[in-house]
């Protein structure tokens, strides 16, 4: 059981055999649509960036929890004719209702004579501000992995050049994958009548974004646990933490409710509030010793658990396991995904203190996301992760060949 997935466009700096000019995409039926986005980390600020083709190659930072697609629309190119402005008395203004800016579009139509534009609440997830944008309709290129390439109108954001502070440089906006009726996903679904899914597959240089037909459902290997609904986020339910097959005693799970878990592409490395914390990392360092691990002086932040990466082969380290519905259901997390190497000799655990007042006891980062596969239902609200594919000799890029099947067991 495994997913599909279509949109936007593959831009051509990222294969080699999808070199295609802009004036040159053709229209092609999307009766099985099977479409990838590219996605690189910067190596700065560490967050994942995809591309589009919007009037030119345009830098998103990908945001799972973000309601819609905007962009800044202010620099750069002028205008072009194929942009139209949503007004605010318009089906399009009404499905975007839950991120109104103010009560403009709740109670007024008309500007004097004139129609009022449907403005929304934009967010910056990562400085945390928050402006008047306007819901706009354009023109966005969508390729297929194929390398055959449409383009067709999308709803998006226009938001103010303000907006970008604190996002990587040459990022132009935020790729919002939430559960809403005008994001990507929810707009794709809708357009090109597939179901309402996607896939992941995080990386530093390699990964992708699949919409539409992406060929999972060949794919052995997902295990599948429900999604939490809980607005436009996505959380999974962890029941208990093992280490090396030990549970750690966390409180989580008490009669049965778990712990609310949130699935961040925004974190680079997973988070849980200081009180797990300190529990986990006393269970984790006696684990380490009894491998004969020899603890270092931390470099630097983030990083306090640190430890010599001499004589240690493969990153032979302590498995960490979240326990999800039962025993039988676990997100394995091994030394790719939890060990960072920070210098020639030293590693450090990538799962930090969240602090206090952290708001979500444990949120998965990004880190811990990289090479793997990830499926998110919004049909069935399930959500789909592979093993690690380093496991299985393989990448992220092994998906983007021509057939997109790949077996994983």
């Amino acid at each position: 059981m495994a997913s599909s997935p279509p949109f936007l466009l593959l831009l051509p700096l990222f294969f080699s055999f999808l070199i295609y000019p802009i004036h040159a995409l053709s229209q092609i039926s999307l009766s099985q649509p099977s479409v990838f986005l590219p996605v690189t980390r910067d190596p700065t600020t560490l967050q994942y960036i995809t591309q589009i083709h919007h009037e030119k190659p345009t830098n998103l930072i990908i945001d799972l929890s973000a309601p819609f697609l905007w962009i800044d629309c202010d620099s750069g190119e002028p205008k072009l004719p194929s942009r139209r402005v949503i007004p605010s008395c318009s089906i399009q203004c009404s499905m975007a209702k839950p991120f109104h800016f103010g009560d403009n579009n709740k109670k007024h139509c008309f500007f004097g004579t004139h129609l009022s534009s449907c403005s929304l609440s934009v967010q910056n997830p990562i400085s945390g501000s928050t402006s008047k944008g306007v819901l706009v309709e354009d023109v966005i290129a969508v390729g297929s992995k194929s390398g055959k390439q449409v383009t067709d109108s999308f709803l998006f954001a226009c938001a103010p050049t303000a907006m970008l502070n604190g996002l990587a440089s040459e990022a132009q906006g935020i790729l919002g994958l939430g559960r809403s009726p005008i994001s990507i996903p929810s707009q794709l679904a809708a357009k090109f009548e597939f179901q309402n899914k996607f896939a992941t597959c995080l990386s530093n240089s390699n990964g992708f974004i699949s919409f539409g037909n992406m060929g999972t459902n060949s794919i052995s290997g997902l295990t599948y646990t429900n999604l939490v609904h809980d607005s436009q986020d996505y959380f999974i339910n962890v029941r208990a933490i093992k280490i090396n097959g030990k549970r750690v005693a966390l409180g989580l799970g008490q009669e049965g409710i778990g712990s609310r878990t949130k699935i961040s592409t925004l974190v680079a490395y997973t988070t849980l509030e200081s009180t797990i914390y300190g529990i986990f990392k006393n269970a984790y360092l006696k684990a380490a010793i009894f491998m004969n691990m020899t603890r270092v002086v931390p470099s630097g932040a983030p990083f306090d658990l640190c430890f010599s990466s001499k004589g240690i082969e493969n990153i032979s380290v302590p498995v960490i396991d979240l326990v999800l519905q039962s025993e039988m259901v676990k997100w394995r997390i091994y030394g790719r995904n939890s060990m960072v190497k920070v210098s020639e000799d030293v590693m450090c655990l990538g799962i930090l203190d969240g602090g206090l007042d952290s708001k979500t006891s444990i949120v998965i980062g990004g880190f811990q996301l990289e090479d793997m596969l990830l499926e998110f239902d919004l049909g069935t609200n399930m959500l789909g992760f592979s093993q690690p594919l380093s496991l299985r000799q393989a990448s992220c890029s092994d998906f983007l060949l021509e057939s997109g099947v790949k077996e994983l067991m």
